[in-house]
């Protein structure tokens, strides 16, 4: 049978399509988070974006009086988190990270205002949390900000810098990796949040 493309469908091809996108997962989280945020806003799910990296402009050069070319700029460190937005008339913010660490997450990779940011939106009632990859295993968690706080307020404490990767395993969720909502983390959502249906 043909295809519109004209080619013969392969056999291999459909299997070898699935272990290479399973392969290629892992690459780039927050590029996977970009892709089912979009496909959560296409399919009418939820309306969560990326918040922008504030850019400080120092030179603007005027080639033209109608024109403006920036020619220095330094990107500023982000106010609060990476992600935030609404689903079912819940507010969501949450931060995301990877790591290549085998065995911990290193606190030192989340920035104190970032974490009194998602503690500030938890304490208003919305939803905070992170999500971290373990790119060695190819697995993503979503971690409640309360299950972050412990961990927290020891480092603060200069007493333990790191989430081990078991307690992920024990106290997180692991984030199913699907085809268009690569990181389908609002099913773990709506799980904590929204068990009957919300």
């Amino acid at each position: 049978m043909k295809y519109p493309s004209g080619f013969k469908r392969n056999p291999q091809s459909l299997s070898s399509i699935k272990n290479n996108m399973y392969s290629n997962r892992g690459m780039n989280l927050e590029e996977d988070i970009n892709v089912t945020n979009k496909y959560y806003l296409e399919t009418n799910r939820a309306v969560i974006h990326k918040k922008p990296t504030p850019i400080q402009i120092v030179n603007v050069h005027y080639p033209k009086r109608s024109a403006a070319v920036i020619t220095e700029g330094y990107f500023q460190r982000s106010s609060t988190t990476d992600y935030n937005g609404i689903y079912n008339g819940k507010y969501i913010d949450f931060e995301v990270k990877e790591t290549k660490n085998k065995t911990l997450f290193p606190l030192a990779n989340i920035h104190e205002h970032q974490m009194e940011h998602l503690q500030a939106v938890l304490n208003h009632g919305a939803i905070s949390f992170l999500i971290i990859r373990f790119s060695v295993y190819n697995e993503t968690y979503f971690l409640e900000i309360d299950k972050v706080l412990p961990y927290w307020e020891q480092k603060l404490q200069n007493s333990k810098m790191s989430i081990p990767y078991n307690y992920f395993q024990k106290h997180g969720y692991l984030i199913p990796f699907k085809y268009q909502a690569r990181v389908d983390y609002l099913s773990i959502v709506d799980q904590l949040y929204f068990p009957n249906g919300g």
